[in-house]
């Protein structure tokens, strides 16, 4: 059995470390909900995210949410929309301000047809400062991996050439096959206790863990940013 990706808990807990509040109280006033509505989350350690993120929207959401990060750890692109980055090596990586290719999935069918040949299929470029070195950009659909990623977010990837290079615990966007459709997801790969397979895991606690044989996999990337647009532009 999966453990828990989160723990409601330990999110307020943070929040209230990151705005200075001694009180789950005061925490609750600022969210402007009632003091027990706050301990009923915690207690069947469910949250309504709508709302605690948007009133913590200034805060990063993979600290605040899985305390991974730092509470700081956003930017914007060009076009003034939220830029957060998912995935924290342990070892540095070069960051820098450049363009990133945004693909259309739905033209392309499937990532390994955009790895294939990256000058087709492209919307336009993103120019995102002080990021990590991508092969590129897409929209994601479904709601597997809310509200740490949501329906319509653009998440930048780079290429994992071989399944043995996967980091197991990480983010990841999936091309696969399965009875002769593709098939594209975000989640979280894990190791599986079945050899020949790796274990897709949701954020979202409402799906189940997929076990995916390892021959069906078309194309892998690890996923490095989210890009989260909070208002029309």
């Amino acid at each position: 059995m999966n453990e828990p990706l989160l723990n409601v808990q330990d999110i307020v807990k943070r929040a209230k470390e990151v705005m200075n509040f001694r009180t789950d109280a005061a925490l609750a006033e600022y969210l402007g909900i009632s003091r027990p509505t706050l301990s009923n989350w915690m207690g069947r350690n469910s949250i309504d995210y709508p709302l605690f993120l948007e009133k913590m929207k200034h805060i990063d959401y993979t600290w605040l949410l899985t305390g991974k990060g730092k509470p700081e750890g956003r930017t914007a692109d060009e076009n003034g929309r939220e830029v957060e980055i998912i995935h924290h090596p342990k070892s540095r990586e070069p960051m820098d301000d450049r363009y990133v290719s945004l693909y259309n999935i739905h033209a392309a069918a499937n990532l390994r047809t955009i790895l294939t040949n990256k000058n087709q299929y492209i919307e336009g470029r993103i120019l995102i400062p002080n990021i990590p070195a991508c092969d590129g950009a897409l929209r994601i659909t479904g709601d597997s991996m809310y509200p740490l990623l949501k329906s319509g977010d653009i998440v930048g990837f780079k290429e994992i050439g071989n399944v043995e290079n996967i980091i197991f615990g990480e983010i990841y966007l999936v091309s696969f096959q399965l009875d002769g459709d593709d098939y594209l997801t975000v989640k979280y790969v894990k190791r599986s206790e079945k050899e020949g397979y790796i274990t897709l895991v949701s954020y979202n606690q409402n799906h189940e863990p997929m076990e995916l044989p390892i021959v069906n996999i078309q194309a892998m990337g690890i996923v490095k940013f989210s890009i989260r647009k909070h208002v029309m532009l």
